[in-house]
């Protein structure tokens, strides 16, 4: 695949990149030049490969799922300046 001047001027605009006309060639350049490096990465066996996610293997740090004492809503909103049932009231802010 080959990256030509409109193109150019296409990526920068989504881009929001000012390029100049003289800045249009070397881009082109850089951008063909990039395509062809993922072109070889094409060319690459994986077939072997398993997926991963992370270079170095990692396992995810877990703690045990067990019931904490709750039972402390009143303790909590003590101090709110307007309650209801237990849970904090606060003015509404969309009509």
């Amino acid at each position: 695949m080959s990256v030509d001047a409109k193109t150019v001027r296409r990526i920068a605009h989504l881009a929001r990149i000012a390029v100049t006309d003289d800045e249009v060639a070397p881009l082109q350049d850089e951008l063909n030049a990039i395509l062809s490096f993922v072109e070889q990465l094409n060319a690459v066996d994986v077939s072997g490969v398993e997926p991963m996610t992370s270079v170095t293997p990692m396992a995810m740090k877990s703690r045990e799922d067990v019931i904490t004492d709750g039972g402390h809503a009143r303790e909590i909103v003590f101090n709110a300046p307007l309650t209801e049932d237990n849970y904090f009231v606060v003015p509404k802010v969309v009509e």
